[in-house]
């Protein structure tokens, strides 16, 4: 093999690459980001890990992306809002992303009603179908199409043109992609994929009360995105600061990384004034014996009561079954015993797991 050949892509085929995914997301799923991902691979000093999305903390009517700077004034939450909190951690490039939402002072005494809870209820159930969905042998308009019922089920509506990308390493947003409520437009141009055996997603919802048209709000961006493709000699020094990430000496600079396209920005997206958005992100392995999410759920429904349902019997019957590995594997065993029962041969059974 020649030496400037590209190295072969690691896969979650390997264990150790599935152990890193696994290390990232328990981090996303429980603790604070920089400690926690120090006391990993202490050994391997060069291995890089740690933030790989920085977390936003989006309320109400803003759809994504806010995350506001130690230096920037506090926001109270009072209650009654609508919190979104979106992160993303990495080991040695290998992302794990996670994002939940809940509304501040809901109890199981005093549950949540009205459009809040059609939302949210809404957006858990367009999550809970996809993890159903993303499997090897299934294509990504599916993961669509059942967005757009369960959301209309509730009166919401996805937020237009969203995407869930795959993951690979130190790549956020690979080119496969889930899209969300698209325009003709973007349905004729969204490339329709089929899923396969080892490949990583993550699976975004987002969910409005409203038409699910987000439009950038005017904030300043805070979050921006490194394309390592380009490649330009910063001038000042306060862009090579911006890159070195000093807040203090970086605001000046992000202007000329931006002009020569060094970072792409995540703007910061709004509904309507008084709509509502919910979110749900998890992270899902394809692995061969089946999808394994590893970012967790923090959805209670019995602190969230919705009049309306899904209403799709397709939709409720994959909804009612079950997510779990173990259970479809005993499920398969089970009709594998009825079939040998009924017939007096063994069948064949799969290649181990």
């Amino acid at each position: 093999m020649s030496g400037d050949e590209d190295p072969q892509e690691q896969t979650i085929a390997d264990d150790l690459v599935v152990t890193k995914y696994k290390m990232g997301a328990e981090i996303a799923n429980h603790s604070f980001i920089s400690t926690e991902t120090g006391k990993v691979f202490k050994k391997e000093k060069d291995m890089k890990k740690g933030i790989a999305f920085p977390t936003s903390v989006s309320v109400n009517n803003c759809v994504c992306h806010f995350s506001p700077l130690r230096s920037d004034a506090d926001i109270i939450l009072k209650d009654g809002d609508l919190v979104k909190i979106d992160l993303g951690v990495h080991v040695d490039g290998f992302i794990s992303n996670v994002a939940h939402s809940f509304v501040v002072g809901v109890t199981k005494d005093a549950p949540l009603t009205g459009r809040k809870a059609d939302v949210l209820r809404a957006a858990h159930l367009c999550a809970e179908a996809a993890l159903r969905l993303v499997k090897p042998g299934n294509q990504n308009s599916q993961v669509t199409d059942a967005w757009n019922k369960i959301a209309k089920s509730f009166k919401c509506s996805p937020i237009e043109g969203m995407l869930s990308h795959q993951l690979k390493q130190h790549i956020i947003d690979g080119e496969k992609t889930i899209i969300q409520n698209p325009t003709e437009q973007q349905r004729k141009d969204h490339e329709k994929t089929e899923f396969e055996v080892h490949e990583v997603y993550a699976v975004d919802v987002l969910i409005s009360t409203g038409e699910g048209k987000a439009k950038d709000g005017g904030q300043r961006t805070t979050i921006y995105k490194r394309d390592p493709n380009k490649v330009y000699g910063l001038k000042m020094k306060t862009s090579r600061m911006f890159f070195s990430e000093d807040e203090s000496k970086a605001r000046l600079g992000v202007v000329e990384c931006s002009k020569h396209e060094l970072v792409q920005p995540f703007s910061v997206l709004h509904e309507k004034e008084g709509e509502f958005v919910a979110q749900f992100k998890f992270t899902v392995l394809l692995m061969a014996n089946g999808p394994l999410r590893i970012t967790n759920s923090l959805f209670d429904p019995e602190l969230c009561k919705s009049e309306h349902e899904v209403e799709d019997a397709e939709l409720k019957a994959l909804l009612q079954s079950s997510a779990s590995r173990k259970a479809q594997k005993k499920k398969k065993k089970k009709a594998s015993k009825t079939v040998e029962t009924a017939t007096g041969q063994a069948m064949e059974t799969e290649a181990a797991e």
